[in-house]
């Protein structure tokens, strides 16, 4: 019985270890995301948000505009199982607009995570500047 008791304690604790996260859990920490409120219209915002997350290389980005949100993922690759990204648009006023990004590992023992929020927020505050300063968003991204 003791051994019975060891095993199903290793094996619960090894799911823990390796629990993945999901959309559902992306969209239940929107208060805990990184936000920054911008001098861009929301519907800038929305268009730099998708610019940002096509320069990062996310696969498709579905959009829920009429929530102000969209959703998207990083796949796998060598040091990640890839990551789930929540982006939030909200208009502070006809000039200003908060963006708040969420970034959850896919499984959650990762050291590393195909994007961050502080990569997104410096990559948009990037996208900004270029359209401050009279220019089109490059299709690729700017070097950093």
């Amino acid at each position: 019985m003791r051994t019975f008791i060891l095993i199903s304690f290793s094996i619960l604790l090894c799911l823990s270890l390796y629990s993945c996260a999901t959309m559902s859990d992306v969209l239940k920490d929107k208060d805990e995301g990184t936000a920054h409120a911008y001098p861009v219209t929301a519907d800038q915002a929305w268009d730099i948000s998708m610019t940002v997350l096509r320069w990062e290389d996310c696969e498709t980005i579905e959009e829920h505009r009429s929530q102000g949100y969209m959703l998207t993922t990083v796949g796998q690759n060598f040091v990640s199982a890839g990551c789930l990204i929540g982006v939030w648009v909200e208009p502070v006023d006809n000039e200003n607009t908060k963006v708040t990004v969420v970034t959850k590992r896919k499984v959650q023992t990762n050291l590393a995570t195909g994007l961050t929020e502080t990569t997104f927020q410096n990559r948009f505050q990037q996208a900004v500047d270029i359209i401050k300063s009279g220019k089109t968003l490059p299709v690729e991204p700017p070097v950093e």
